[in-house]
């Protein structure tokens, strides 16, 4: 397995890798890797000839220093599990390789970035697509594999590969849980013991909220029944509950013009548990087919 720190570097390789008729997979992560990346990763594999992993915590989507500072960076366990999971290269450049002195440009999300968490992290997705260009154009993937626990951000990149035509397949794989609904995130090791086992109130809020839908409840009463779960959590406070369309990510405001089925409306939530931050999301109907 390769390792490279920096942009030249890794293009290199990619170009010398494509020009034999490789196909090449790329997994973007901010490290502290755990199944759900391992999950990406085996995914960009079934779809191509190898796979690059870049571990790069991006300075420019915190909003918060104290948070950039807590996110986890066990880069020798990154770089392990990597090589153990058959991964072709690792890209695990430096800050100042990928934003040397005079780095000016910056990459607006448009109209998907001004909803949701948009005005809740000011710049946060603007960070997010000028480092995503920036690991587009080192890596030369063929293909790109995102979680969907991040899904506006899922929207907003594919959008943006489609707007400026980068002829690169962007893939949304599904959300790797934990057993008991816990959506599997970097920043789940931050959590205190007392504040793990609060935190399933996440997903189960999801599942009031789903249930509600199916029986046809209004808007109010889908994220009334969200919200009910995490009030109930002492650990745990509400920042947000919304029932939003999957393409456009506007929410909405009635369901009775919706059509209860997959891949029409989700709901999403974000919930403090201490100094921890944690999003999950769900498709709205996504048990009505069964």
């Amino acid at each position: 397995m390769h390792i490279f720190s920096t942009p030249a570097e890794m293009r290199a390789w990619s170009d010398a890798r494509r020009a034999t008729g490789r196909r090449i997979g790329f997994v973007p992560t901010m490290g502290a890797l755990h199944t759900g990346h391992l999950a990406l990763i085996a995914d960009a594999a079934d779809r191509t000839d190898d796979v690059v992993v870049s571990i790069f915590v991006n300075p420019l989507q915190f909003n918060e220093v104290g948070d950039f500072n807590g996110y986890p960076r066990p880069i020798d366990d990154d770089v392990a599990a990597c090589e153990q999971a058959g991964v072709a290269a690792v890209f695990a450049p430096t800050a100042a390789a990928m934003y040397p002195a005079g780095f000016q440009t910056r990459v607006v999300p448009g109209p998907l970035g001004a909803v949701m968490e948009g005005p809740k992290r000011p710049g946060h997705f603007e960070g997010v697509l000028t480092v995503v260009v920036k690991l587009f154009g080192a890596v030369r993937p063929h293909v790109a594999v995102f979680g969907q626990k991040d899904y506006q951000q899922l929207r907003i990149i594919t959008q943006m590969a489609a707007d400026l035509e980068f002829g690169i397949d962007v893939v949304g794989h599904p959300i790797v849980r934990d057993p008991d609904g816990l959506a599997q995130s970097s920043r789940n090791v931050r959590l205190t013991d007392a504040e793990r086992a609060a935190a399933v109130a996440v997903p189960r809020s999801l599942d009031a909220a789903i249930a509600a839908a199916g029986a046809g409840d209004a808007v109010a009463d889908v994220i009334g029944a969200a919200t009910s779960v995490i009030d109930a959590e002492d650990a745990a406070l509400l920042e947000y509950v919304t029932v939003f369309d999957a393409i456009t990510l506007i929410e909405f405001d009635d369901l009775a013009d919706v059509p209860p089925m997959p891949g029409i409306a989700r709901i999403a939530t974000a919930v403090w548990f201490g100094d921890v931050r944690l999003i999950d999301n769900r498709d709205l109907f996504e048990l009505s087919d069964a």
